[in-house]
């Protein structure tokens, strides 16, 4: 299997209303890269892809045939207390405090302004997850 570089086998892969704002709020709140875009004939954007960590994330902006999506994602961070307070600052709500989990992560919750939730979690321990 070829699977281009910066990506893995699974990419999650947004349809937003706003995209350009979008890729803006993952660069500035969640430390994304861009790495790649394409524009439509209309000046939207088709297709950019987002570096965040080891993980790319392509953006779409919604249309009628590709109606706009919501998920919610895990992202690890070195720092969760920080990367919860740059989200917030950057218009995400909250939807958890930070706090210490019994699985091994320091972990909060926040929904961007586009709808999506990111648990944002940084590890605490070396085990694994469980």
């Amino acid at each position: 299997m070829n699977v281009p570089d910066g990506f893995n086998t699974v990419t999650p892969y947004f349809f937003v209303r706003g995209a350009e704002d979008f890729v803006d709020f993952l660069i500035a709140a969640l430390g994304g890269d861009e790495v790649g875009r394409h524009l439509r004939p209309d000046g939207k954007i088709a297709n950019a892809q987002v570096r965040i960590g080891s993980s790319t994330l392509m953006v779409s902006e919604a249309t009628e045939a590709n109606p706009a999506t919501y998920g919610t994602y895990y992202l690890y961070v070195e720092d969760a207390d920080e990367s919860m307070r740059r989200a917030l600052g950057h218009g995400a709500s909250l939807e958890m405090e930070v706090a210490d989990m019994p699985y091994g992560d320091r972990q909060g919750g926040v929904r961007d302004p586009f709808g999506n939730v990111w648990w944002i979690s940084q590890r605490l321990e070396d085990g694994p997850y469980f």
